[in-house]
């Protein structure tokens, strides 16, 4: 798994590429801390690039939800393939996130 973040204004993109297991769940988190850290208002995670979602990285997901609402952020999830949608409808995730078919849309909707 490669993860990448960029800003845009006052929301931080982090962009995930790969099989997102749990072999990468704790540099997901430790990016996503940072983020949070640094005062991001919003986080968008862009999945446009992400194969297979496991159970442990749908933990992660639902920890980061948390995580931001606790911290007063935005979080936003984009580019879900049709595995990776079809997985959060399966496990009744989807509607627990924001989701969009493009990451231009996810970023505006952050206020």
């Amino acid at each position: 798994m490669k993860i990448e973040t960029q800003n845009y204004n006052d929301v931080t993109v982090v962009e995930l590429q790969g099989e997102f297991t749990s072999e990468s769940a704790k540099a997901f988190q430790d990016a996503v801390t940072s983020v949070i850290a640094g005062g991001a208002k919003g986080i968008v995670i862009d999945a446009s690039d992400v194969i297979f979602i496991d159970s442990v990285c749908l933990e992660q997901l639902l920890w980061l939800r948390d995580y931001c609402h606790e911290n007063n952020r935005q979080l936003k999830l984009a580019g879900l393939d049709e595995n990776c949608s079809a997985i959060l409808q399966m496990t009744r995730l989807s509607q627990r996130f924001d989701t969009y078919d493009e990451l231009s849309e996810a970023v505006k909707s952050i206020v």
